[in-house]
C-alpha cells in the first residue's frame, strides 16, 4: 500500500512512521503541508498517490483552543475537510483521529461509538464537527477516537510528571477525571491493522483499563523509582480555561469485533519508560 500520514512529526505520527513496515509510507509535517491550504493538500495527495491517508495533524492544545477558536476550527475541522476532499478526489481511503472530548463526560459507563456527541470545550467541538462533516463527505472513512495520548518525542502527561518530579518534592494531580491512557506506539499499531482490515465507521482505540490522572501520576512515579509525593486534588482546584470530561472511558467493543486488542495502560507505561530512557 501507499500511505500518506498528515501530522507525522507529532506523538502519533512519529510512531506511525516508525512502526509501519511492509508498505510505502510518506510522513508529512506542518512544514511540508498546511492542512488549512486546500490546494496544497490536494497537490500533495496527487503527488503521493496514497491508498490510505491517516490524518493525525491537529491543534491539540485544549486550553489554547479556548482562546484561539478561529485557528482551532480552521485546523481541526476545516483542515480535516480539506484532507477528506482530497482523499475523495484521489480515491484514497481515510482514517481521521478524533477524541474522547466529543462527549460530555457525564456517563458512568464506557462511551460506545453510537453515543451522542455533546462536546463541552472548543477542542471537542472542532473534533465533533469534523466527524460529522467527514462522514457526510466520505461515508467509508474510519474515525478513530482515542484519549490521553502519551509517547516519546513530544509533550505528554508522563513526560511532564517526570520533569516536574525532578525539581519538586510533591505534585498536585486531579483525581476526579477518569479516562484511558493511550500509548502512541500501541495506537499506531492498531491504526495499521485498521487500514489492513479496510475498517470503516467509528472505532474507539485506547489502551485497556482506565484510571484517574492521579492514579496515572502515582504509577508513573512508582514505576520510575522516584519518591516524589503525589497529592490528589479536584478539577475545581486546578482551574483551567477548557472544561474537561469527568468520565471519558471509551468502549473497545468495536475494536474487539475487528479482531484488534490493545495492551493495558500499565504495560504500555512500562514500555514508554524504557523507550524514554533509550
Amino acid at each position: 500500500m501507499q500511505v500518506t500520514v498528515f501530522g507525522a512529526t507529532g506523538l502519533l505520527g512519529n510512531a506511525l512512521v516508525r512502526e509501519w513496515t511492509g508498505d510505502i509510507v510518506t510522513g508529512l509535517g506542518s512544514k511540508d503541508t498546511d492542512v488549512r491550504d486546500a490546494n496544497g493538500v490536494e497537490r500533495i495527495v496527487r503527488k503521493t498517490r496514497p491508498d490510505w491517508i491517516v490524518l493525525a495533524a491537529a491543534y491539540t492544545d485544549v486550553d489554547g483552543c479556548e482562546g484561539n477558536q478561529e485557528l482551532a476550527f480552521a485546523v481541526n475541522r476545516d483542515g480535516a475537510v480539506n484532507v477528506a476532499t482530497a482523499a475523495k478526489t484521489a480515491g484514497a481511503r481515510l482514517i481521521f483521529l478524533s477524541s474522547d472530548y466529543v462527549f460530555d463526560g457525564k456517563k458512568a459507563t464506557p462511551y460506545e461509538i453510537g453515543d451522542a456527541r455533546d462536546p463541552q470545550s472548543v477542542y471537542g467541538r472542532t473534533k465533533a464537527e469534523a466527524e460529522v462533516r467527514l462522514l457526510e463527505l466520505v461515508p467509508d472513512c474510519c474515525i478513530v477516537r482515542t484519549s490521553w495520548l502519551f509517547g516519546t518525542g513530544g509533550k505528554c502527561f508522563p513526560d511532564t510528571i517526570l520533569r516536574l518530579a525532578e525539581s519538586r518534592p510533591a505534585l498536585d494531580v486531579v483525581n476526579d477525571q477518569r479516562g484511558c491512557p493511550t500509548y502512541a506506539v500501541d495506537l499506531a499499531r492498531a491504526i495499521i491493522q485498521l487500514c489492513r482490515k479496510n475498517a470503516t465507521g467509528i472505532v474507539h482505540a485506547t489502551n485497556a483499563g482506565d484510571c484517574t490522572w492521579f492514579d496515572f501520576a502515582e504509577e508513573i512515579i512508582r514505576s520510575s523509582g522516584l519518591d516524589t509525593a503525589v497529592r490528589a486534588i479536584s478539577t475545581e482546584q486546578m482551574a483551567r480555561p477548557a472544561p474537561r470530561p469527568a468520565y471519558s472511558v471509551l468502549s473497545a467493543a468495536r475494536l474487539g469485533s475487528l479482531g484488534i486488542e490493545m495492551p493495558t495502560w500499565h504495560d504500555a507505561l512500562q514500555r514508554y519508560l524504557k523507550q524514554r530512557k533509550s
